[in-house]
């Protein structure tokens, strides 16, 4: 019997759209190729431009609508002269984190090829493999009060950085959970010297690592970290911290990659599951067809898994390996990684790819 899956596809602002066009065009023909497993594509239109378009970036119905898909594939979200009246960015990519309560946000950092790193010694036969997972609390750290309400006239603001019990007992949860499964090493990036907020989640940390005696622990400040991330990468394995460290710090761990570009991610829930690239709209280069899909392909991979189905499961492995032997050749690059492939010839030749 045939499995279908029915995909919210979200391509929003920028390159999103681009991007996204290359990740379904790769998983129609994973869906050529691999047996028993279907996807049915579902189009909502959400960000910046549905703002302009229609004064809701986000819209209540259209959240119910995605809540309906068994995945949620999404390309990028914002632009810098979108804003709503407190100056900050719409971001209805957040917002969709925090209504879905996709608190596990898992960044991959894998390095395919030594000519992608501004790093030296790295990659290559004879190199020191960067392949490392941050996992990023996605629901409360210092975004925590974003959308409060705030006092007018006053002449300061102020930001909470808030850990709950429960927020940090989850996300240290599965960070272990993915560390069982690699190579049995969680490292926890705080600043538990100076926060208290930060002790606290140290504290948790330590109590969950009691029930994943397999796996060594490290604990590492932000600050340290940012240096080890250029100095030593190749001795980590999975990483968890706090929202605002986690995006920081995978912004850091993509340039050791090649860039954003070759970042995938997923923001997983216990109910839902949203997958997209680590990278945002990059409205300088949207519309010239130059944007790099890996980063998209690679998070239609992570979806593909997370479904779960043995043939979905195999689509991923799929298009994991097409990636990979499409990258071995120097000569298959965009333009981000020093090349002159078009979106849609990069998109094309991991379809070649998948055998």
């Amino acid at each position: 019997m045939i499995q279908t899956y029915s995909i919210a596809v979200l391509g929003g602002d920028g390159i999103g759209p681009e991007v996204v066009a290359e990740g379904l065009k790769v998983l129609r023909a994973v869906e050529a190729r691999v047996p028993g497993v279907n996807y049915r594509f579902v189009a909502h239109s959400v960000g910046a431009a549905e703002f302009l378009h229609s004064g809701d970036p986000l819209s209540a119905a259209t959240l119910e609508k995605i809540k309906e898909a068994d995945a949620i594939l999404l390309g990028a979200m914002g632009l810098p002269e979108v804003r709503w009246p407190s100056g900050v960015e719409m971001t209805p990519q957040i917002d969709l984190r925090e209504k879905l309560d996709l608190y596990n946000g898992v960044r991959p950092i894998k390095l395919l090829h030594e000519t992608h790193t501004p790093l030296k010694g790295y990659g290559g036969a004879a190199g020191k493999p960067i392949d490392f997972v941050i996992v990023r609390e996605n629901c409360e750290g210092l975004f925590s009060e974003r959308l409060t309400p705030r006092p007018a006239g006053r002449d300061f603001e102020t930001d909470t950085m808030k850990i709950t019990r429960r927020g940090a007992e989850r996300i240290c949860r599965e960070a272990f959970k993915l560390a069982q499964s690699r190579r049995k090493l969680c490292t926890l990036v705080d600043k538990a010297n100076v926060l208290p907020s930060m002790a606290f989640l140290r504290k948790i940390f330590d109590e969950v690592a009691r029930d994943f005696p397999d796996v060594r622990t490290e604990r590492v400040y932000v600050d340290a970290m940012a240096l080890f991330l250029v100095q030593r990468p190749e001795t980590f394995d999975v990483m968890v911290t706090e929202n605002m460290f986690g995006d920081i710090l995978s912004d850091l761990a993509a340039g050791i990659i090649g860039g954003m570009g070759m970042a995938p991610s997923a923001d997983i829930g216990d109910d839902y599951a949203v997958f997209q690239p680590s990278h945002g709209t990059a409205p300088t280069i949207a519309g010239k067809g130059i944007a790099n899909p890996i980063a998209t392909i690679l998070s239609v991979a992570m979806m593909l898994a997370w479904l779960g189905h043995p043939e979905s499961i195999r689509g991923a492995r799929l298009i994991e390996r097409a990636v990979e032997r499409v990258l071995a050749d120097p000569a298959h690059r965009t333009a981000d990684i020093g090349g002159k492939l078009s979106t849609a010839q990069m998109g094309n030749l991991v379809c070649q790819a998948l055998t």
